[in-house]
């Protein structure tokens, strides 16, 4: 499918940048420009993220608040394996694929702990890299609000995920 839809959108573009008489490669020239200086604005962001999720990781104490916030996500019917996946979701795509790779190689896709897994993984965001891409751009500061929203819905997501697998 995709060997289809990126040569029709290449086609595409082009077509229509003839139909409305402007130089394609000189836009797309422009356009690749104007993206590396994105990158060069949000890059340092990225960075202390990346940084700040290894240095949460490595340290054990993500594996210590999973512990600590077991037996409290189990009253709400998120299963005790996902907590890891739970706390580390908001941080990194990545690291969050590697915890539900484990949760899948150890419990299976089809149990309610895997299909719990998946929906927590689905119906989240990676709340603090999203931000921290977004907001620089926008050189907004004052995130009050917007990362205990973000973390809010995502914990509301997986409890209610959970639960309609557990009726189910």
């Amino acid at each position: 499918m995709v060997s289809i839809i990126i040569p029709l959108i290449f086609l595409s573009v082009l077509l229509l940048s003839t139909l409305k008489k402007q130089n394609a490669y000189a836009t797309f020239s422009q356009g690749a420009k104007s993206a590396l200086s994105v990158v060069a604005e949000v890059f340092p962001y990225l960075l202390t993220v990346m940084t700040a999720v290894s240095v949460f990781r490595a340290s054990g104490i993500s594996g210590a608040l999973a512990q600590f916030l077991s037996p409290i996500l189990s009253t709400v019917g998120i299963p005790s394996e996902l907590t890891e996946l739970i706390i580390i979701r908001p941080l990194s795509g990545s690291g969050a694929l590697a915890v539900l790779d484990n949760i899948y190689t150890l419990y299976g896709t089809d149990t309610h702990t895997g299909l719990c897994a998946s929906i927590i993984y689905g119906s989240s965001e990676t709340v603090f890299y999203v931000t921290s891409v977004y907001f620089s751009r926008c050189e907004v500061k004052n995130l009050r609000y917007a990362i205990p929203v973000s973390l809010f819905c995502t914990a509301i997501g997986g409890i209610v995920g959970c639960f309609f697998v557990q009726i189910m």
